[in-house]
């Protein structure tokens, strides 16, 4: 399994990084193997997998059970777990105590944190302590009630806010970045800026590296951003498959005589 500093330096090789969501252990298992460099255990859960209509609801007890069933199928790939809505932010003390957590008991390489001028202080630390920090700037899902889910930095004073920030946190102690539906040209000044890695989710082709969630790329979501791409169908095999299953139980196919 990398560290952060050996993911640093791979993208200072110039290798373009791969980042998955993933929230059980099969689904972590078919991305470690594919060689994905780090899988985020991404508050994405809340609309992907858990029934939620947003990341709002989801909980640190739910991120640390799905991250420890993550960590303990992955071998290669660095495990970050998503800091829940208000997990942070309310106090130093709970949101180291919160990362710790992720990191202690459920087995996380790393923390990330929906950044701010309010996570600067945390980030550095957590840093301090041994606790990696990747930080996520542009739009930050948890400020859904605050800026819906438009794209950011799009004016020249929010642009600048974002790299300010971005610059910020890299000097706080981060080992990269998220950057999430930014235009292109903002992506491309952020990355050039900076020294570490940065990953781009609906940021143009100029970042790092690129991050999806797992459920759009596969084809099992039901709906996705614009800015995902979806690379197989497994809806429709999954589908098939139920429904192949309940016709051979129901005219006696299945199961068969045994012995």
């Amino acid at each position: 399994m990398p560290t952060v500093q050996e993911i640093q330096r791979a993208s200072a090789a110039g290798e373009p990084l791969t980042m998955l969501t993933a929230y059980e252990a099969p689904t972590a298992g078919i991305v470690d193997a594919a060689g994905v460099d780090v899988i985020l255990v991404g508050d994405s859960m809340g609309n992907a997998v858990l029934g939620y209509d947003s990341t709002l609801p989801v909980t640190v007890e739910e991120v640390a059970s799905h991250t420890g069933a993550v960590a303990r199928a992955t071998e290669e790939a660095l495990v970050v777990a998503d800091m829940p809505f208000l997990s942070y932010g309310t106090s130093e003390r709970d949101g180291i105590e919160n990362a710790g957590r992720l990191v202690k008991e459920a087995g996380a390489n790393a923390v990330k944190l929906e950044s701010g001028p309010h996570t600067i202080d945390l980030t550095e630390r957590l840093v301090e302590l041994g606790v990696p920090v990747m930080a996520h700037l542009g739009l930050t899902p948890q400020r859904r009630n605050q800026m819906g889910y438009t794209r950011q930095g799009t004016t020249e004073a929010a642009a600048e806010e974002i790299l300010d920030l971005a610059r910020r946190h890299e000097a706080a102690g981060a080992f990269s970045l998220v950057l999430e539906h930014v235009p292109d040209d903002l992506a491309a000044e952020v990355t050039d800026t900076l020294d570490i890695p940065v990953i781009g989710i609906g940021a143009g082709p100029d970042t790092d590296g690129q991050v999806l969630v797992v459920t759009d790329v596969i084809g099992l979501s039901e709906s996705a951003p614009p800015f995902a791409e979806q690379f197989g169908d497994v809806r429709e095999e999954m589908e098939e498959a139920v429904a192949a299953y309940r016709r051979a139980v129901e005219d006696g196919t299945f199961p068969g005589e045994s012995g």
